[in-house]
């Protein structure tokens, strides 16, 4: 067991934090509560208002049901200003009584330009309702509205996300899944549904794939790029929480619906997505319950090429290719997705309720692939990189079955309650994550020609020359035996249980209104990752018949490659069902393989805050403290090689991170907010990276495999944060912003492959190191505006864009020989942008979106030349809608009107590693709102 204590702070920072929370004076008793809430001409509530009762300075921000709570205030008479972005500034006074209930609505009209009341349509009142959130929010936040969310063609939380400034989005077969905030990996951000934490469903990463879930199912998104102190620290680069529907959002009956269909230009298929939500309030009571599926059909067209050191016959070495895959995919991806909501309101005061969601995700994939291993060949003299032939290559027909569930659910209970002179919330919740894999069966054939085969990669890396594909050899199906069959399975589930209280207290800092807030939270995860592997090589479990027997009709291709003829998916399915009880045996099992693979993991942790803030006239200042302590014990099985036995390795520590918190919103002006963060947080080690774990990846189809380690002294990375920004707002829902941010890294984590040999075979060793250090500093730009300015119909145009830049570096430790001393980051794009020119007029409206990142690093190779990078992709989208009634909305998606395809490359761009493309996508579809 060892304890580690990470301490390494600015002193200021210390200070400043541990005067703040030594230095509260006597708490001012309240003599009155007041409860009120904040609505448009329309009824419509206002989340993002602020609220100043002139008396006392006291300033509240409405909460997205756009109520507000004023814990402490005499009796007599209080004037509330309240201002609104969008809508004209309002005062309203009210006489405050004791032993009553006090309670008042706040209604501001229309704001007016030149005389004129300014409409604003669904675009334009989404925009409003996030630019209000965020400008009185006191850290630097993005807010997306769920009618924000539905005028852009992004069908899942990812891709929703990549419109905010800073975002970059990592995709699979065209969509979304995994997210990064301002250059940082995908671990660094924490995914929150109402506050509650998200575990992953992969066995691999702690980080949460939101391609998942659906982005209908959601109210809205709020991205903290600054940290709180009574927020987790696990959010290095930020946080995201997913807000759920509630029933008191709109206290009435509520019912919507939507629906639609997609033409996809890959394949000629078509996509379905319905949803629908319904809600009522009776009495205190309400319910709500929302539902969304949504099926894709796609085709996606994929090659893949190791690119790795060869020796050449003259004795000296190049960089070549080995091997190649070309893949030919049928996919099918079903989401769906419950939210559901039971919330009791007896008074103004107090509020009880049960929240609950549940998501599945099911990939359902065939997948056809042509296999040439160059390697199992001779290379020929005068080969050059990139240009080479191989004489008696190998070539293999592989046709796979493999379905994926991933799985969530989410549940929690809690109450918030309003008393004389404090305010406190508390909760427990469930959380559960699975990834399962029903089937995940291959059949493998192996050709008995053994072609020689030129290539030249560089005359296009995009489509290289392979003249296998002239000459044709590959298609002679009678040349076609059974080389073996391989099942897969793997199951991975987390859950976790946490508990959590809150309390605020008003009082008086140096002549101020203040509100002292304290709390705890438990959070208790346990994590199982189970795998088995089977490989069947019996000439008895071949296939009745020949390969020519079990194929179909349809061609099979990849890109302009004529792969040959598809496997008849309904043909082997039989044959995997058959032979099932035949090839998963103790005799065909690799037991290597499926125990070393598997791991436990327990991480508790318990964490503790205090934090004040002051509301001075034109700041407000939020000083703080978190403590949160880990408590971690892993195991995994460990093969011995000499004794051909397994024991079982544990890795156990436990530590505690201390992180302090300063953070200053101050109004420079009336539409000029400037806002100033030191900070620190952390991101703890992956489950699967820190147990002691050696685990062998390979399919057993060649000679090489790859094989993961685990590394049991990877340490947690800590991050010292400094923001700063400002925020310039102008009529009527215009916005400029600027925002810098550094952040300091210890002992940032990296993977790293290098080669080796594992049972006697070459192999390429991946594992989690810890680097000596790191940074990453950037700067975000932002504007949105409206021209209103121009004349008659011109005057529905408008402009969203921002623009991201970071700068991540690590310092490599000294055992990585042969690196420079310095490297970027893997997964952080130095640029990410996102543009939109809209227009919304009379019930129409349309907007055309741009989004691009620029290129990133996936993983270092031992041999620089070999890095693994991502391209940046862009992509163009349009949406448009009109609205045929009050309560029927018509729309049109068009998705990756570009085209652009997915490119991977080692070191350089000349050196493909794998091209992907998805095609555009068209959708039809309809909302239904009453």
């Amino acid at each position: 067991m060892t304890s580690e204590s990470s301490v390494r702070l600015p002193r200021k920072v210390l200070l400043l934090a541990a005067a703040s929370l030594m230095a509260f004076p006597a708490i001012v008793h309240a003599q009155n509560t007041l409860t009120g809430s904040v609505v448009d001409a329309n009824g419509a509530t206002l989340p993002g208002a602020a609220v100043t009762v002139r008396e006392t300075g006291q300033r509240i921000i409405t909460d997205r049901q756009g109520r507000f709570v004023v814990p402490s205030l005499p009796d007599g008479e209080a004037t509330f200003d309240v201002s609104y972005q969008g809508l004209q500034t309002t005062s309203q006074s009210f006489s405050v009584q004791a032993n009553t209930d006090n309670v008042v609505r706040i209604t501001l009209p229309p704001a007016s330009a030149d005389g004129e009341i300014v409409v604003f349509g669904t675009i334009l009142d989404s925009t409003a309702r996030a630019l209000n959130q965020q400008r009185n929010a006191d850290a630097t936040t993005n807010i997306v509205s769920s009618d924000a969310i539905g005028r852009f063609p992004d069908t899942n939380i990812a891709e929703a996300l990549q419109r905010v400034p800073g975002f970059g989005v990592e995709r699979d077969q065209g969509e979304g899944n995994f997210i990064s905030i301002r250059g940082a990996p995908s671990e660094f951000t924490s995914i929150t549904v109402d506050g509650v934490s998200l575990p992953s469903t992969s066995p691999d990463t702690r980080a949460i794939d939101l391609g998942s879930i659906p982005s209908d199912v959601v109210s809205s998104l709020e991205v903290s790029k600054t940290l709180l102190p009574y927020q987790d620290a696990d959010s290095i680069a930020g946080s995201v929480n997913l807000t759920t529907r509630s029933p008191f959002d709109k206290p009435r009956l509520r019912v919507s619906a939507n629906g639609g269909v997609s033409y996809n230009e890959f394949g000629d298929t078509n996509d379905y997505r319905f949803g629908g939500t319904a809600s009522n309030v009776f009495g205190p009571v309400g319910v709500l319950l929302s539902g969304s599926l949504a099926q894709t059909d796609r085709r996606v067209d994929n090659f893949e090429s190791v690119w790795d050191v060869v020796e050449r016959p003259e004795g000296d070495e190049i960089l070549g290719v080995p091997e190649q895959e070309f893949k030919d995919y049928d996919t099918r991806r079903e989401r769906l997705a419950f939210t559901g909501a039971i919330e009791v309101r007896p008074d103004n005061l107090n509020k009880f309720y049960v929240r609950s969601t549940w998501s599945r995700r099911t990939d359902d994939e065939y997948r056809n692939l042509l296999a040439i291993v160059y390697e199992d060949g001779e290379l020929q003299p005068g080969a050059t990189e990139g240009v080479a032939t191989w004489n008696n290559a190998r070539v293999a027909k592989e046709f796979r079955h493999r379905i994926k569930v991933d799985e969530s659910l989410l549940v929690s209970a809690g109450g918030e309650h309003e008393f004389s002179g404090l305010s406190l919330d508390y909760s427990a919740s469930y959380s559960r994550a699975e990834e399962t894999y029903p089937i995940r069966a291959q059949l493998l054939y192996r050709s008995s020609l053994r072609p020689d085969i030129s290539q030249d990669f560089p005359i296009n890396p995009n489509a290289p020359e392979i003249s296998l594909f002239d000459t044709q050899e590959h298609l002679d199906v009678s040349r076609y035996g059974f080389r073996q069959n391989t099942y897969r399975e793997q199951d991975t589930l987390q859950d976790e249980w946490a508990f959590q209280a809150n309390a605020k207290i008003p009082t008086e800092m140096f002549g101020a209104p203040a509100t002292v807030q304290f709390g705890a939270r438990a959070r208790l995860r346990d994590v199982e990752s189970d795998n088995e592997q089977w490989r069947d090589r019996a000439g008895s479990s071949a296939p009745d018949g020949t390969m020519a027997d079990l194929l179909g009709t349809e061609p099979s291709r990849n890109f302009d490659y004529l792969l040959g003829t598809k496997f008849n998916p309904g043909l082997v399915r039989d044959y995997f069902e058959a032979i099932r009880p035949v090839s998963q045996i103790d005799a065909t099992r690799r037991i290597s393989n499926s125990i070393t693979a598997d791991y436990e993991a327990q991480e508790d942790v318990f964490a503790g805050y205090a934090m004040t803030r002051i509301e001075f006239p034109s700041a407000n200042l939020t000083l703080g403290l978190r403590v949160e302590h880990t408590k971690f014990s892993g195991s995994a099985p460990v093969f011995n090689e000499e004794s051909e036995t397994f024991t079982i390795g544990r890795a156990d520590r436990s530590y505690t991170d201390f992180f302090p918190n300063a953070t200053l919103r101050y109004e420079l002006a009336d539409d000029l907010i400037g806002r100033v963060a030191l900070s620190r947080a952390v991101s703890r080690p992956n489950f699967r990276d820190i147990v002691p774990r050696v685990s062998e990846n390979s399919d057993g189809s060649g000679d090489r495999v790859d094989v993961d380690r685990g590394n049991p002294d990877l340490k947690q990375t800590i991050s010292n944060n400094f923001d700063m920004g400002l925020e310039y707002y102008f009529p009527p829902l215009g916005m400029v912003s600027a925002n810098f941010f550094y952040k300091d890294l210890e002992n940032y984590s990296f993977t790293l492959t290098s080669p080796g040999t594992f049972n006697g075979l070459d192999a390429r060793f991946t594992e989690k190191l810890n680097a000596d250090s790191g940074h990453i500093v950037g700067f975000e730009l932002a504007t949105q505006a409206q021209f209103t300015f121009l004349p008659g119909f011109l005057s529905g145009f408008g402009v969203f864009g921002n623009v991201a830049y970071a700068d991540a570096k690590l310092r490599l430790p000294a055992a990585v020989p042969g690196r420079a001393d310095k490297v970027n980051l893997p997964s952080q794009s130095k640029w990410t942008y996102n543009a939109a020119l809209f227009y919304e007029m009379e019930g129409f409206n349309a907007r055309l979106a741009y989004t691009k990142r620029s290129d990133y690093i996936d993983e270092f190779d031992s041999d620089a030349r070999l890095d693994t990078y991502w391209e940046g992709r862009s992509q163009l989208d349009l949406t448009a809608s009109f609205d045929v009634t009050d309560n029927v909305n018509l729309f049109f998606e068009g998705k990756n009107l570009t085209n652009s395809p997915g490119v991977r490359y080692a070191g350089e761009r000349s050196r493909v590693t794998e091209f992907e493309k998805f095609g555009r996508l068209f959708f039809l579809g309809a909302r239904v709102n009453f």
